[in-house]
């Protein structure tokens, strides 16, 4: 009987030996890779770069110019990113880029609570430093290393200032924005009221919209029908532009009216190419991406610890529909 058992021991372990050979074989040979890259030799760190739009003029230069810097310091760089803003899928990204430990996160900002969890709490219990690109979070509320992008209140003083050079300081002016504005939005919008306070005849309408176009159409409308002589109109959140201008086309001739935004959306430019926009704020993405890899390789490095914690701006311009037609 034990000499049967014994057998039988032996013949299992032996199926077993050979199964865990072939297994073993599978994986040498197999082609399974990391869903983000490990680290080469010839490579010093892991970065990645998070946004919420890929495929737009604005973040395709934000990318080429994080790309070509990582390239030139000889370090990988992810882009991750979502054709159209996908909130949750963003926030996957994030928590990917976390969870497979890279060296540095660049990361568009985002004001909600879920992302500052993400950055206060499991990015710095990892030790993964991160840098907020074109759009900010607060530092206490985020725990990032520090912002690069353009000063959004500057830009708010910019538009404000522009409108009254064109239209006069008086009359009525409409700021439309998110009804539950992002951080760099509300920075815009205080911009904006430093330079109107300073004029008195100058009647700002707050407007607060969602950002469908559908509802940006019918807030629209709401606004030019509760006040018809409004002539200036200002889009905080370049992404409600679009829609604002098709509601007022339908309604008034676009020449006598004020109507400005910023470049930071798919649809500007070729509204400001059609004439629709006086003016808008420029910005330089390109810059941006450029920048924020050379900060974070430098804080790796040990060459700038701690980094400015109020941030790194790039320049910012007024350009007005003029200089380019």
């Amino acid at each position: 009987m034990n000499k049967s058992l014994s057998i039988l021991a032996v013949l299992i372990l032996s199926v077993l030996s050979y199964l865990t050979y072939i297994s073993a074989e599978s994986v040498i040979n197999s082609d399974w890779k990391e869903p983000l890259p490990l680290m080469s030799e010839n490579q010093q760190y892991r970065l990645v770069l998070i946004t919420q739009d890929v495929d737009t003029p604005f973040w395709n230069s934000v990318a080429k110019g994080a790309s070509e810097l990582a390239e030139q310091e000889g370090v990988m760089l992810e882009n991750l990113g979502n054709y159209g803003k996908n909130e949750e899928a963003f926030l996957s990204n994030l928590e990917l880029a976390i969870h497979s430990k890279v060296d540095g996160i660049i990361v568009q900002g985002l004001d909600k609570e879920k992302f500052k969890e993400l950055t206060k709490i499991k990015a710095a219990f990892y030790g993964i430093p991160v840098i907020t690109i074109a759009e900010d979070v607060p530092i206490e509320e985020s725990l990032r290393r520090t912002y690069v992008g353009s000063n959004h209140f500057k830009a708010g003083k910019l538009i404000a200032e522009q409108l009254i050079l064109d239209m006069g300081d008086s009359g009525e002016v409409a700021i439309m924005y998110d009804q539950e504005p992002q951080h760099y939005q509300s920075l815009r919008l205080n911009g904006i009221q430093a330079v109107f306070r300073k004029h008195p005849n100058i009647s700002v309408i707050d407007v607060r919209t969602d950002t469908s176009k559908e509802k940006v159409m019918a807030t629209t409308q709401n606004l030019l029908n509760n006040h018809p002589e409004i002539e200036g109109f200002v889009a905080i959140n370049s992404e409600v532009t679009s829609g604002m201008i098709q509601e007022i086309s339908r309604r008034k001739q676009i020449d006598p009216l004020f109507i400005y935004s910023f470049d930071d959306h798919a649809d500007i430019e070729g509204l400001f190419q059609q004439g629709k926009l006086d003016a808008i704020v420029a910005q330089d993405p390109e810059m941006m991406g450029r920048l924020g890899v050379e900060l974070l390789i430098e804080w790796l490095e040990g060459k700038s610890a701690p980094l400015d914690f109020d941030g790194y701006f790039t320049p910012i311009t007024i350009v007005k529909v003029k200089d380019e037609l």
